[in-house]
C-alpha cells in the first residue's frame, strides 16, 4: 500500500477514512491486544500546522482519563508520519443504533445522555471542550455503557472557532465565540432530543437557515414527553449562561428529573435497553467480528453496567496504569521501535512524549500523586444585581477564567483573584458612570478568550458590552496576564522594557501597521498613540498569545472622537521583541 504504519502492529481493518487521514483497527504483535490507530494523512503530515494540531489532540486525550472516554495509549511521530494509538472500543456508534431503532425509550435516552455527560465532565475538568459531540462519536458497548471518541477538533475552554457539526452546534459556535463546557451541554441535549423523538431538533435546506434556527428558533419540545421538556429547554438554552455551566452540573439535574419521572431504577432499565439495542447490531462490533473481544464482553451484565454508570467519580487511572500503552506499546514491542520513536506510557503521571529518530528522547516526568496538572476553565460570573445611584439596576453576566489543580492551592486562589481583578475594576467604573443615567436596567456582558495557557503564563482578553438604554463606547476590552508560578499579575506597562515611554513610539508604529488604513481613526487625522496613561488605566487592553501580542482599545480613551469606535490589532513578536521585557519573551512559547 505504501502507507506508513506504526511498527509492531498488524492492521486488521479500516474503521474510517477521509481527507484528514484514516483510523484502523490493529493488533499489537507482541501481546495480541487490539488498538485503534488514527493516522494523519500523508499530505497533512507535510504541513507543520496540522502536525501541531495532531499533537494537541493527543495532549487533550492525555489530560482526560475516564471510563466514558476512549483512552489514549500514545502518540507516535516520525518523519514518515504521525499516529495516535488509542483504546479500541467494541460496540456500535449511537448513530447506527438510532438508524436501526428510530427512537429510544426515555430511560435509554437518559442513560445515553448521562454516560455522555460523565465523559464530558471529565474533559471539562481538564479544561477541554469536545465541540463535536454527535451520535457518530458515541460508541455504545454490548453492556449498554457508552464511550466518547474523536477529540479531533476539541479545544481548551475559552478558545473560539466555528468548527463542529452544524446540526448540533451551539449558538456561540455559529457566532464564532469562545467555546465553554456549556457548548458541549447544548450538543449533548440535541442528541438526547434525537434519541427521544427520532429526529434532530433543527433541520433546514441550507446552513444559513439552520444557523437561524439554532440562534433564534423556538425549541420544538412538543414532541418530547412532558417530564423531559425541562431538560431539553435548559440544555438547549440559546444563551450559554442559561444552560448548566458544565456537564457535571447537568448530571445532577438529569438524575433528579429522571428519578421523579421514571423511578429510582430508571438507569438500570435504560442501560438494559441500550445493551439490547447494541447487541442487536453485534455483527457491526469490530472486535467481536474479528474474534478479539475479551471473553464475556458480550455478557458483561447489566447490573454491573448500571453500577458502573453511576460511578461518576471513577477516573479509569488504574486500568490505564495496568496496561500502559498496551504495555508501553507492549513492553517488548516498544523496544522494537525505539530506533524510530519513543512513546511514553499513559500511567500514573499521565505523560506522553515522543521523539523522532534525530532527536534525543525527552525525560519522562516523575509521577506525582498529589499535584494535579493545572487546568483552565470558564465559570459563570458571580456578580450580583445592584442598584446604581440614578435608581437603575445593574447586573453582570458572562464568564470569568479560573484555574484548578497545580501544586499550591494558595497560588491557585491568587491566580483566580488576579484573573478577575480587571473585571471588578471595570464593573466599579461602569456603575459609577451609570449613576448619572436615568433609571433602567443595565447588563454588562463579559466574554473571555484565553490567548495563552501556560506553562509559565496565562493571558486572557475579556470583551465586554452593555445592554440597556446607553450610548456608545461601552464595548470595551480588558486584558490580563498572570504568572502561573507566583500568581502575580502583569499590568500592560509591566510587559515593556524600561523606560516604558521610550518604547511606546516604536510600539505605536508597529500597531498602526496592523490597523485598517494604518490609522487609529478614520474619522479624523492621527494626533497621537497609546501612552502610559492608557496602559495604566487598562483602557489599552493587552493579551499575549503564542506568536503575537493582541491590543484592543476604544480610541476615545486616547482623545479621539467617540464615533471612531474601537480598534484591535495582533502584532507578531518578531516586530516588537526588542520592546518587551526579556523575561516576558522567555515565558512565551516563542519563537
Amino acid at each position: 500500500m505504501g502507507q506508513w504504519q506504526v511498527p509492531g502492529y498488524t492492521e486488521l481493518r479500516v474503521l474510517g477514512e477521509g481527507a484528514q487521514g484514516r483510523v484502523v483497527l490493529a493488533r499489537h504483535d507482541a501481546s495480541g491486544r487490539p488498538a485503534a490507530i488514527k493516522y494523519l494523512s500523508e499530505r497533512l503530515c507535510e504541513d507543520e500546522t496540522f502536525r501541531e494540531r495532531f499533537r494537541d489532540e493527543a495532549d487533550l486525550l492525555r489530560r482526560v482519563q475516564n471510563p466514558y472516554i476512549a483512552r489514549l495509549f500514545g502518540l507516535v511521530e516520525v518523519p514518515e508520519g504521525a499516529a495516535i494509538v488509542m483504546e479500541a472500543v467494541d460496540g456500535v456508534p449511537l448513530k447506527a443504533v438510532l438508524a436501526e431503532q428510530g427512537t429510544l425509550a426515555p430511560e435509554a435516552s437518559l442513560a445515553v445522555l448521562k454516560g455522555s455527560l460523565l465523559g464530558l465532565a471529565a474533559a471539562h475538568g481538564a479544561g477541554v471542550v469536545h465541540r463535536d459531540y454527535k451520535p457518530a462519536n458515541v460508541i455504545v458497548r454490548p453492556d449498554g455503557l457508552s464511550k466518547l471518541i474523536d477529540f479531533g477538533i476539541a479545544v481548551d475552554a475559552g478558545e473560539a472557532g466555528r468548527s463542529g457539526t452544524p446540526v448540533y452546534m451551539a449558538p456561540e459556535q455559529w457566532r464564532d465565540e469562545p467555546a465553554s463546557p456549556a457548548t458541549d451541554v447544548y450538543a449533548a441535549t440535541c442528541v438526547f432530543y434525537e434519541c427521544v423523538t427520532g429526529r434532530r431538533p433543527f433541520t433546514a435546506d441550507d446552513q444559513v437557515a439552520l444557523m437561524g434556527k439554532h440562534l433564534t428558533g423556538p425549541i420544538p419540545v412538543e414532541e418530547v414527553p412532558a417530564a423531559l421538556r425541562p431538560i431539553i429547554e435548559r440544555g438547549m438554552a440559546k444563551d450559554a449562561w442559561g444552560r448548566p455551566p458544565g456537564a457535571a452540573a447537568f448530571v445532577n439535574e438529569l438524575e433528579q428529573a429522571a428519578t421523579a419521572a421514571y423511578g429510582s431504577d430508571w438507569e438500570q432499565s435504560g442501560v438494559r435497553a441500550l445493551a439490547g439495542a447494541a447487541v442487536a447490531l453485534a455483527a457491526l462490533f469490530p472486535l467481536t467480528a474479528l474474534g478479539l473481544a475479551p471473553a464475556g464482553a458480550g455478557a458483561a451484565g447489566t447490573a454491573g453496567a448500571a453500577g458502573a454508570a453511576g460511578a461518576s467519580g471513577a477516573t479509569g487511572a488504574s486500568s490505564a496504569t495496568s496496561t500502559g500503552v498496551l504495555g508501553a506499546l507492549g513492553a517488548k514491542g516498544a523496544a522494537g521501535i525505539a530506533a524510530a520513536v519513543v512513546v511514553g506510557a499513559v500511567g500514573v503521571g499521565g505523560a506522553v512524549y515522543y521523539a523522532s529518530a534525530d532527536d534525543k528522547p525527552k525525560p519522562k516526568p516523575t509521577p506525582t500523586a498529589a499535584a494535579q496538572p493545572m487546568s483552565f476553565d470558564l465559570k459563570p460570573l458571580a456578580a450580583q444585581s445592584q442598584t446604581v445611584t440614578g435608581g437603575g439596576r445593574w447586573q453582570a453576566r458572562g464568564q470569568v477564567v479560573t484555574v484548578s489543580g497545580g501544586p499550591n492551592p494558595a497560588v491557585g486562589q491568587k491566580i483566580d483573584q488576579a484573573l478577575r481583578a480587571p473585571l471588578d475594576a471595570y464593573f466599579v467604573a461602569a456603575r459609577r458612570i451609570l449613576g448619572s443615567q436615568s433609571s433602567g436596567t443595565y447588563t454588562t456582558t463579559v466574554k473571555p478568550v484565553i490567548r495563552l495557557r501556560g506553562p509559565k503564563l496565562i493571558s486572557v482578553m475579556y470583551d465586554t458590552d452593555m445592554l440597556g438604554q446607553v450610548g456608545t463606547g461601552w464595548g470595551q476590552s480588558r486584558g490580563v496576564t498572570v504568572n502561573l508560578t507566583t500568581g502575580a499579575a502583569y499590568g500592560a506597562a509591566d510587559l515593556f522594557q524600561a523606560p516604558v515611554t521610550a518604547r511606546l513610539a516604536a510600539f505605536n508604529k508597529a500597531v498602526l501597521n496592523h490597523l485598517p488604513g494604518k490609522r487609529w481613526c478614520r474619522e479624523e487625522p492621527d494626533h497621537g498613540g497609546i501612552t502610559t496613561k492608557e496602559l495604566n488605566s487598562g483602557d489599552a487592553a493587552i493579551a499575549l498569545g503564542r506568536t503575537d501580542l493582541q491590543l484592543k482599545i476604544v480610541t476615545a480613551a486616547m482623545g479621539y472622537l467617540g464615533a471612531c469606535g474601537g480598534v484591535a490589532a495582533k502584532v507578531p513578536y518578531s516586530e516588537i521583541k526588542d520592546l518587551l521585557k526579556p523575561e516576558i519573551l522567555a515565558a512565551i512559547p516563542y519563537p
